[in-house]
């Protein structure tokens, strides 16, 4: 499935990861600020906040898994399969907006300036679950929204439309947002220093090995066990403030739940792997990823690409391993 994060040091990261059996053929893509964004039942955006995110392009349209936008607010799409519930375009109320499923990390980023701005934006919101195509149907989503300041996660199920505060700047998949966090509570006594005997006075028990701390911390690739990981290594992850230091602290947070091919098995033969990894500095709009066959961490940096102009700026991800031999 996936796994979504936050970070913050000198500057502030987003990122997530995207684990699937196969990939639609996403691509590094910049939406500049005069790129035409058409909305189902709103028409065309002429012109809006430039975005560089992880997309898969139908018919010159990015259907985003995850960006960032030029103000630093980051969106991702996760699976949410069994839970999410969508409206029909009739159920809009007056002063409601019919937003299309696929069509919300654009048609948020491509306005808000911060997470706040948010807010206000989805009070006026119908989210609806009319596919881009038959071929596309509406995927089952729930979304992670972050600026610097604050975290978010949206859920729309069957009793409505959910914001829930992120105190912890994580999201994974099942079950619902306010359960995952609730979880939390059985692992409140978890630590990253050696443990300590307080089983029983009356047994000299001992930590026989160095590197014992988070000693209980879930190790299996389900949902809840990667919402329980991520959260602790981010709340407990120290790194230094310089680009490399917080890009590379980033990227060890999301993988300690890297999904390896052969581990979980989704249909006969067919296993889900993390297909990408990625991180955005947020601050400046760079946007770094890795992938199952290439953990070198390549970039695409949106500042340095001409964000007026009217055609979406496309780079395939590089998925060749690339070795650096020293000899």
């Amino acid at each position: 499935m996936c796994t979504a994060a936050t970070y913050k040091t000198k500057d502030f990261y987003f990122g997530r990861t995207l684990d699937y059996e196969f990939s639609y053929g996403d691509e590094v893509t910049v939406t500049p600020r005069n790129y035409k964004i058409p909305f189902r039942y709103m028409g065309e955006m002429e012109s809006h906040y430039a975005m560089i995110g992880m997309a898969y392009v139908a018919g010159d349209y990015p259907l985003y898994y995850d960006a960032v936008n030029e103000k630093g607010v980051g969106m991702a799409g996760l699976n949410f399969v069994g839970n999410a519930v969508y409206q029909e375009a009739d159920e809009a109320e007056e002063g409601e907006e019919n937003v299309c499923q696929y069509e919300l990390i654009p048609w948020v980023l491509s306005q808000c300036a911060s997470v706040r701005e948010v807010r206000e934006l989805l009070s006026r919101m119908n989210l609806v679950g009319t596919p881009l195509s038959e071929q596309l149907p509406a995927a089952q989503l729930h979304w992670i929204i972050a600026d610097e300041k604050e975290t978010i996660t949206v859920e729309s199920m069957k009793d409505g439309l959910k914001v829930h505060e992120n105190p912890v700047g994580v999201l994974t998949n099942n079950p619902p947002f306010e359960q995952q966090m609730f979880q939390l509570n059985n692992y409140m006594h978890l630590s990253p220093r050696q443990p300590e005997n307080h089983f029983s006075e009356k047994l000299n028990l001992t930590a026989y090995s160095r590197g014992m701390g988070a000693m209980g911390l879930p190790g299996d690739l389900s949902s809840a066990s990667r919402f329980a990981k991520v959260a602790f290594t981010k709340m407990n992850a120290k790194s230094g403030d310089s680009e490399l230091e917080s890009v590379s602290q980033f990227f060890h947070i999301l993988g300690s739940v890297d999904q390896q091919r052969g581990c979980c098995e989704v249909a006969d033969g067919k296993y889900e792997i993390t297909l990408y990894t990625s991180c955005c500095n947020a601050t400046k709009g760079i946007y770094y990823y890795t992938t199952y066959e290439n953990h070198q961490i390549n970039a695409v940096d949106m500042h340095r690409e001409n964000l007026d102009t009217t055609v979406l700026i496309r780079y395939p991800v590089l998925a060749k391993q690339n070795i650096c031999f020293q000899n």
